[in-house]
């Protein structure tokens, strides 16, 4: 790592931390994630870091490299400055449509060159989706945590994604098209975009899951009588938002959708065509190869003298930082009453949930 300087820390979660970085050769502004060495290191940071790379599209964050540190893996990423699209949300309280298109658009561009190279995100969302600074700003989707290649993968079964964004047939429990729900998750975006609350969370009772649950396998929601939108954007929603994944709008037929192809930019007109980008970006920016990229993550399940001393000394304050835990916990879960009797499927929708990040849902009225 002897290659970046150390600016800032801009984040932080369960697999780690991000930091600002500067690349003292080409002093361009990278964004690494440190990973720790050993057991985190497991098959989906391998998934995410293989096909991370394989992505090339001004639409997706760019893979860079991977490294090692005596304790952690780095990945470092292009840096987008503008942040994420939900602050930009919550400061504007919702977008007008032109502006939620324009966001969509891209988005949507993003996601069928992924679909293309046959490859599903599973966790499309306004925290994934980053601004690079620009005045108008480009979209770029990132953290393939939980992608999965149709190539290298069997088709999805486990019921991974943020709980509002998620698509029933995804709570079902049954094999499921990564890339029809990957199209919901896309439909969830534009309503937040729209809207500035989440479509299937009840009005009366944003926060409670089961209701929320219910609300997506029935497909129960609205558009608020104060919310100015066409038509036509009405009618797309309503082709998104449907339960049954093979009747459910394709991304080709978004793209085609009337409401879509309003003030269309000309630079994501080449964006549908996936190997116009693959061949045009970057072509001087010479890739680790897949061989160099699997030798890091292989060593990289390996720990050091170092890493054990760490980890020694993390060891030696847990006990004092244990009493804590229980005062400290945000788990919205613990919370939610229990006492109604539902459907089978939402019983396994919440079983599922509990391995979720359920933090990372946060309510618009909190701002």
């Amino acid at each position: 790592m002897e290659n970046y300087e150390h600016l800032k820390d801009i984040g932080a979660g369960n697999f780690g931390v991000a930091r600002l970085m500067r690349d003292k050769r080409t002093k361009e502004l990278v964004a690494i994630k440190y990973i720790e060495r050993g057991d985190k290191i497991d098959q989906n940071v391998q998934r995410e870091i293989i096909n991370h790379r394989s992505l090339r599209h001004p639409n997706i964050v760019r893979f860079k490299e991977v490294c090692l540190t005596g304790t952690h893996l780095a990945i470092v990423m292009e840096y987008a400055a503008g942040g994420e699209l939900f602050d930009r949300i919550c400061s504007a309280g919702r977008f007008t449509e032109d502006e939620a298109r324009f966001f969509f658009q891209q988005l949507i561009s993003g996601v069928s060159y992924c679909h293309a190279m046959q490859i599903c995100h599973r966790d499309l969302k306004l925290e994934n989706t980053l601004l690079d600074g620009s005045p108008a700003p480009r979209l770029k989707i990132c953290d393939f945590g939980y992608s999965k290649s149709e190539v290298l993968h069997s088709q999805p079964k486990s019921t991974v994604g943020t709980p509002a964004y998620i698509a029933p047939e995804v709570l079902s429990r049954q094999k499921y098209d990564g890339k029809t729900a990957d199209v919901w998750s896309c439909g969830v975006t534009l309503y937040v975009m729209l809207v500035g609350a989440y479509p299937f969370e009840d009005p009366k009772d944003p926060k409670n899951m089961r209701k929320s649950i219910s609300r997506i396998m029935n497909v129960q929601y609205s558009i608020p009588s104060y919310v100015r939108v066409s038509s036509e954007c009405r009618h797309l929603l309503s082709s998104i938002f449907v339960a049954n994944p093979s009747k459910r709008i394709k991304i080709w037929e978004i793209m085609r959708h009337p409401w879509f192809l309003r003030n269309l930019p000309m630079d994501l007109v080449l964006g549908f065509d996936p190997m116009s980008y693959h061949d045009l970006i970057d072509l001087d920016v010479p890739l680790q190869s897949e061989e160099e990229v699997m030798r890091i993550v292989d060593e990289a399940r390996t720990t050091t003298a170092a890493h054990e001393d760490c980890k020694e000394e993390q060891q030696a304050i847990g006990p004092i930082l244990e009493p804590l835990e229980s005062i400290l916990s945000l788990d919205p879960l613990q919370q939610i009453p229990l006492e109604c009797e539902e459907e089978e499927v939402m019983e396994d929708a919440l079983d599922f949930l509990e391995l979720f990040d359920i933090d990372s849902v946060v309510h618009f009225d909190s701002f």
